[in-house]
């Protein structure tokens, strides 16, 4: 499968937007820890129309003016995970859940580690919002993005 890809800059730093013939399969991180999403073969596309229409919904986001998207999601994963980040997609703007409430929403109420573990592999960051997920006591935990870009995420939407 090859996939396209457009680099864009954000308020909490570049991204790379890529899709593939299903949909929007991955927002990775400038400094995204390497095979934390796995690809395969990309070509630089700028113009292409699911990539366009991601980026002017994120500028939305980061301007106060969306609260959610609306663009098609081709996520590349095991079921377990496609289920957390499927669980993902339903938690609200502006509230947080925690890794065991994600777990018990699943259906798998002891496998808070396993929740993180495939929450720290969504690869659709920010649209499918791995950010909202915390700690149990609603402390930050870790993030592909750096703590600094889950806390101005989780204040831009409080």
């Amino acid at each position: 499968m090859t996939y396209v890809f457009k680099t864009i800059w954000s308020p909490v730093g570049e991204l790379t937007l890529v899709a593939d013939a299903g949909g929007l399969a991955a927002i990775l991180w400038e400094n995204d820890r390497p095979g934390r999403v796995r690809l395969g073969p990309m070509r630089e596309a700028a113009d292409h129309p699911l990539l366009i229409e991601t980026e002017r919904q994120l500028g939305e986001y980061f301007a106060g003016a969306r609260r959610s998207f609306d663009v098609p999601l081709s996520f590349a994963g095991t079921d377990f995970q496609k289920s957390v980040w499927a669980a993902l997609l339903t938690i609200p703007f502006g509230e947080t859940r925690s890794y065991g409430e994600i777990a018990e929403q699943i259906g798998k109420p002891g496998a808070s580690r396993a929740v993180g573990a495939a929450n720290g592999r969504n690869p659709i960051s920010i649209i499918a919002p791995c950010h909202r997920v915390v700690g149990s006591g609603g402390q930050l935990t870790g993030f592909a993005g750096g703590l600094a870009a889950k806390k101005y995420l989780l204040e831009l939407e409080g």
